[in-house]
């Protein structure tokens, strides 16, 4: 990457979102992801804002609420993580805050699709809007830190629909940005009034786009990196004609907003040679609470299928209040009400299908949360869909023999003081009635 790259794409992205040298800005994720250079250095740079760091992992959402940033930047997993402390903060309050909650998210949610689009709001929703501005949202993101935030963005992988639209409806101005590394990372983003929860938005000024016949996204730029250092045909293959090979499939809609469906490596087909994205699934799945992540199953099979990770916390306290004893995180993942509580949010994603191929019909709660230091994760949280499915392979193979229902594993755990231990853990297999 070059100096030009990298100013260059900040003033771009400026152009399309203005900042002041007063605001400011925390950096949450790696320096190695372009995505944190980008703003970090590049959006820096160009505009003068104050960088700000956590002081650990373990402070940084405290130190976010301390800060109060005007610009904020994260990924996904960023994003789910204040969700289910906002949720958990509304469940724990009292009887009047979750009627005034309940009512109000719908009335936001409704108002949110008029703010995206920039139409005219009616005035009765309008007043019931900023009722709720009021009385419910701006004390609950003041909580959180976000009150003077004016724009939040999120990349590095894909954030499902509806959360986009939840936090919109709570009124955190969250719009999706695309890039790579080859393209200092930011190329794509949503405008002010242009939002449209299932795109990237469109090209940043100066930014060229287009679909080869593949399906596979191509983009040309001046902040395109000017190759792989050392590696000639690396660079040949990936700016092949002049336009760099993102790897993604995706196509552009009729608003001129790129649509990202998945890796093109990662794109499924059904048996029957029927193709969908497992990351759209898994993002639906990832919109309930008591999920944090879900890893889809389904290439070239008869069904659909996925292992689980419930959230601890969200699902600990519905555990609690519900009476429901536990120690581990594997004991309750193994409860019975957990998976009956999991089998409705399967059921409603299931509802929400367009197409029958898409519905999952066998699922297993995992015994342990997928971890980046067991390179399950990268750091940015996506899924390393093909090392997890080659080290949980036997659970796969589980998957697709319906008539196994439960499972002993042996699991390992390391410990941060660097002890290991092996203890057995039994995985139940659930199948989806209907699909």
């Amino acid at each position: 990457m070059t100096h030009r790259n990298y100013i260059n794409m900040g003033v771009r992205i400026t152009e399309v979102d203005p900042l002041e040298p007063t605001d400011e800005y925390v950096s949450f994720l790696p320096f190695a992801w372009i995505g944190e250079q980008m703003n970090s250095f590049g959006v820096a740079m160009a505009t003068g804002i104050t960088i700000n760091f956590p002081e650990s992992v373990e402070t940084a959402m405290s130190d976010l609420k301390e800060i109060g940033p005007h610009f904020m930047f994260g990924a996904p997993r960023i994003y789910e993580t204040i969700r289910s402390e906002i949720w958990l903060k509304i469940d724990q309050s009292y009887w009047l805050n979750k009627l005034l909650y309940n009512y109000f998210i719908k009335v936001g949610l409704e108002a949110a699709e008029y703010r995206m689009r920039g139409g005219n709001m009616p005035v009765g929703l309008k007043i019931k809007s900023w009722l709720g501005t009021l009385m419910m949202f701006r004390p609950l993101i003041n909580q959180m830190g976000l009150l003077r935030l004016r724009r939040a963005y999120t990349g590095g992988a894909a954030l499902g629909p509806e959360l986009f639209t939840f936090y919109q409806a709570i009124g955190v101005n969250l719009k999706q940005i695309y890039g790579q590394t080859e393209i200092t990372g930011i190329a794509y983003m949503h405008r002010d009034g242009d939002v449209r929860p299932d795109t990237v938005g469109k090209p940043l000024p100066g930014t060229e786009c287009k679909i080869a016949e593949d399906g596979e996204i191509l983009s040309r730029s001046p902040s395109v990196s000017p190759g792989y250092y050392g590696l000639p045909e690396k660079t040949a293959e990936a700016l092949e004609g002049g336009w760099l090979h993102s790897g993604d499939a995706g196509y552009i809609d009729e608003h001129g907003h790129l649509i990202v469906i998945d890796r093109l490596s990662d794109v499924m087909h059904s048996n029957k040679g029927e193709m969908f994205s497992p990351m759209f699934l898994e993002n639906s799945l990832k919109f309930s609470p008591y999920i944090k992540e879900a890893i889809i199953f389904g290439n070239n099979e008869d069904f659909v299928s996925c292992l689980i990770n419930i959230d601890p916390v969200v699902m600990g306290k519905w555990a609690e209040d519900h009476g429901i004893s536990y120690t581990t995180y594997m004991d309750l993942s193994a409860k019975t009400e957990v998976a009956e509580l999991i089998m409705k949010e399967v059921l409603d994603v299931n509802a929400r299908a367009e197409k029958e191929h898409f519905r999952i019909k066998r699922f297993a709660l995992l015994y342990k949360l997928l971890d980046v230091d067991d390179g399950e994760l990268t750091k940015t949280g996506k899924i390393r869909r093909k090392f997890v499915q080659e080290k949980y392979q036997h659970l796969y193979d589980a998957l697709y023999d319906e008539s196994v229902t439960t499972k002993d594993v042996e699991a390992s755990f390391q410990y941060q003081d660097g002890q290991s231990t092996t203890v057995t853990a039994s995985i139940k297999f659930y199948t989806v009635e209907g699909v």
